[in-house]
């Protein structure tokens, strides 16, 4: 049998720790760990996760991959259950005060912020909530009883756009922004929808997909992608399918968005640059409504429609330390 030396030219070198910036290709022996271990490039991947509690959509959700929140939705009947995931398994939180599905959630585990939504008597809210890792805050409502918002941000810098006004259902254009205290008037969105997700921050926020509540999810609001800058809403790169009831994650310049529900449930997966979507590994489980957060290298897909329960972990393409085991 040829030996490594005589393949690669060289021997395998024997380190205490791992190397800081290893090269593809590179494989070193840890004397520490007593491993073998290789860098090679990683494709991009979507990871089964622990399973929700109660499965359901129409949430909250709002964190990072290995620190999520999701409260609210519907399983298909309207809960005020709250779970926090620690990256492996789902359990049980604080319930959020006011029971509701159709609400948006955003900020990290430990300063999150919820608002609008839908009731189980199927009335539009106004209730806003903090929420402090453990439990559920009511502060001061929206402007306007809103579901089915975008909405992004922390806990003290956050707007919530667009979503649908009732009774009639109707899209609307308005922004308003929470300073960790009240709400205020902020710019229109170019084009009212609702069914869509928002990522990013105050000044640098990114509305995608969505659909006219007067024609339901069937009829999404084209590919269309919007930008906030904290006082503004300008064009994006358009979607590369016209798409509604879609997961999202990570910032303005480098998102992640997933499944939907036009047209059935969706698993296709794209990445944003700020300017271009690109196509990268789909879903495992396709599905609308999708709870999502993280980054778009460590993103986090949990629930959806038909109350799935189902959790899934997206790794970005890039280089990843393996250990190398006999086979």
């Amino acid at each position: 049998m040829a030996e490594y030396i005589n393949i690669r030219g060289q021997s395998i070198e024997v380190v205490a720790s791992d190397p800081a910036n290893p090269t593809i290709g590179q494989i070193w022996y840890n004397s520490t760990s007593n491993t073998l271990k290789g860098q090679v490039f990683q494709a991009a991947a979507w990871a089964t996760g622990g399973s929700l509690g109660t499965g359901r959509y129409s949430r909250a959700t709002f964190g990072t991959q290995t620190d999520a929140v999701i409260a609210g939705g519907s399983p298909p009947v309207t809960t005020n259950v709250t779970e926090k995931y620690d990256g492996s398994s789902w359990t049980s939180s604080g319930n959020i005060n006011t029971t509701r599905r159709a609400l948006t959630g955003c900020g990290v585990s430990t300063a999150g912020l919820a608002f609008g939504g839908t009731n189980s008597g199927s009335t539009t809210q106004t209730a806003t909530e903090e929420f402090n890792g453990s439990s559920w805050t009511s502060v001061t409502g929206l402007p306007q009883a809103v579901r089915n918002q975008y909405g992004a941000g922390i806990q003290t810098a956050a707007f919530a756009a667009g979503g649908t006004l009732d009774p009639p259902p109707a899209s609307i254009t308005n922004t308003y922004e929470y300073n960790g205290t009240n709400w205020s008037t902020g710019g229109a969105m170019g084009t009212g929808r609702s069914f869509g997700q928002a990522c990013g921050i105050l000044t640098a926020g990114l509305a995608v997909g969505g659909a006219d509540t007067s024609t339901g999810i069937a009829t999404p609001a084209a590919d269309t992608v919007e930008h906030y800058d904290g006082t503004s809403w300008t064009a994006g790169g358009a979607y590369p399918t016209a798409m509604s009831a879609t997961g999202i994650a990570g910032s303005q310049t480098a998102a992640l968005a997933f499944g939907g529900g036009t047209g059935g449930n969706q698993s296709a997966t794209n990445l944003y640059d700020g300017t271009t979507w690109t196509a990268t590994t789909a879903l495992n489980t396709a599905r609308a409504y999708p709870g999502g957060t993280g980054t778009q290298t460590v993103g986090l897909a949990a629930g959806g429609g038909s109350a799935s329960t189902a959790t899934e972990e997206y790794t970005g393409a890039g280089p990843e330390t393996k250990t190398i085991t006999a086979s």
